[in-house]
């Protein structure tokens, strides 16, 4: 007799690591502010677009590495051979929506209006080492604008940004957009004699430190080096001072207006065309700004601004939120960055060969729903459905029927699909549903044609709060004629 097979081990009821699920609350309050945002983007002419979770990895380019299997950075696999022979395609989940919007712009382009102007929004996800408040999965929310070379596409991205944060929750003052220009960098490189290539980039890695170590810390890392905080030494990029100079004046040009600022870059890109360019652009953004209504409070030239300037090929932008919040040691800290984009130049190049202008915002939406719940704005207890108790299994249709006219009614509701011997039970369901009100008839109010209607939010603050002479005055159950029930549960949701 052949042995029994060894028993197969249950699986872990547990979430991968960096990943994390999303009950009522979460997910309702971020369709709420997504919907927001869209209704902003509609306003502004952009269109829809939803593309495939899944690309081709060759597609997304850029995070491919030099490696047999591509997997560094992106979920990715290989599909089996193809018939007649042959690997199969290397497939990855999309790493953000700009790769797809690039591949689509270069598919269809035959076919869709030039600029063509689209919003999206869905999960991405990254292989990346997941840490606190760093998953693999996430949301994010895009605006882009491709086949217009034109600044006032950036300023219009700028402007729509600011009106989609207001409408989001964000009240004015709370939040601040700062723009730069990588051509104005790529003048101050010019200035500095830096050639393309490593130097340029340990000078870009060195400017992105800014807002951490400050002015002198940049001088000493552009130049000799510096000590960090541990006391380890940080060898500098070895320019002399003369060099490092035009750096320095540029990150410390901003000045107390987007005029005195602009007039500071002049004179950091001296004779560079390009950086004189770039300042030209930076000029014409705010003259549009201004235009349309948005202010030097919403908006402001902000030469310390650096966003992978690598990636980026003219302006850029970042959404910073100023007001502050408790950390988790309740110490005062400003809430930050929850968006950013700028003009990206290259990427449908990759597929058609030819340039193709765009510009786009990516909006943090776990970081913008966080900073709206800090203000107070979501994250309050969501109100469950009216719950239509069951007193007696055998009349399932007349419950059923009361849970339907509420439906149509606009309210919602569910009729207790549980055992419904414990009525006790049935209450503590619609605690835990967050019900407001409970629907209740037997078989004496069946013969009388009425209901109970029971306030359950009513209840529980009577209970809590009064004493027994005020709980007994104040009843939070009511009789009403069956065919008041609608009006009835209305007035209490009201």
């Amino acid at each position: 007799m052949a042995k029994d097979q060894k028993k197969q081990p249950r699986p872990k009821a547990e979430t991968p690591k960096g990943f994390r699920d999303y009950f009522g609350a979460d997910v309702t309050e971020r369709k709420q502010m997504l919907d927001r945002i869209a209704e902003i983007y509609h306003r502004h002419g952009f269109e829809p677009l939803e593309t495939s979770a899944v690309e081709t990895v060759e597609a997304l380019g850029k995070f491919l590495p030099d490696v047999d299997r591509p997997n560094a950075g992106v979920f990715a696999w290989q599909e089996a051979e193809v018939p007649g022979g042959g690997a199969g395609d290397w497939l990855a989940l999309r790493y953000d929506l700009t790769a797809p919007l690039a591949r689509v712009a270069a598919q269809f382009r035959n076919d869709l209006p030039s600029p063509y102007r689209r919003y999206a929004m869905g999960p991405v996800w990254r292989n990346e080492k997941p840490g606190p408040g760093r998953f693999r999965q996430f949301y994010q929310c895009d605006a882009d604008t491709v086949g217009s070379g034109s600044v006032a596409a950036d300023a219009e991205i700028c402007a729509m940004l600011a009106a989609a944060l207001e409408h989001a929750g964000i009240r004015r003052g709370d939040y601040l957009i700062r723009i730069n220009n990588r051509k104005v960098l790529n003048g101050i490189l010019e200035a500095m004699g830096v050639a393309e290539g490593k130097p340029a980039d340990d000078v870009l890695r060195t400017i992105d430190k800014f807002d951490k170590v400050g002015e002198q810390g940049v001088r000493q890392l552009l130049t000799t080096g510096r000590k960090d905080e541990s006391g380890a030494f940080i060898e500098g990029v070895g320019l002399s001072p003369e060099q490092a100079g035009p750096v320095i004046a540029f990150l410390t040009s901003k000045g107390a207006d987007n005029a005195e600022t602009l007039a500071n870059l002049r004179a950091a890109v001296g004779a560079s065309q390009a950086g004189a360019e770039g300042v030209e652009e930076l000029a014409q953004i705010a003259a549009m700004l201004a235009a349309m209504g948005v202010g030097e409070d919403r908006a402001i030239i902000d030469p310390s601004i650096v966003r992978g300037l690598g990636y980026y090929t003219g302006p850029v932008f970042e959404a910073e939120l100023t007001f502050e919040i408790l950390d988790d040691k309740g110490r005062k800290r400003q809430f930050g960055s929850v968006a950013g984009g700028g003009r990206y130049d290259g990427l449908v190049e990759r597929f058609t060969g030819q340039k193709v202008p765009a510009t786009g915002v990516s909006i943090g939406v776990d970081r913008l729903l966080a900073a709206l719940r800090a203000k107070g704005l979501m994250g309050g207890t969501e109100q469950g459905p009216v719950v239509v108790t069951v007193m007696d299994r055998e009349r399932m249709a007349d419950y059923q029927a009361m849970a339907a006219e509420l439906r149509a009614a606009g309210i919602r509701a569910e009729v207790y699909l549980g055992n419904p011997k414990n009525f006790g039970n049935q209450l503590k369901y619609a605690d835990k549903r967050n019900a407001p009100v409970a629907v209740i008839q037997g078989g004496d109010e069946a013969a009388r044609d009425v209901v109970q209607v029971k306030d359950l939010i009513l209840g529980a603050k009577i209970a809590a709060e009064a004493s027994h002479e005020e709980w007994k005055a104040q009843p939070a159950q009511t009789e009403v004629a069956r065919a008041d029930l609608v009006a009835e549960v209305r007035r209490i949701l009201g």
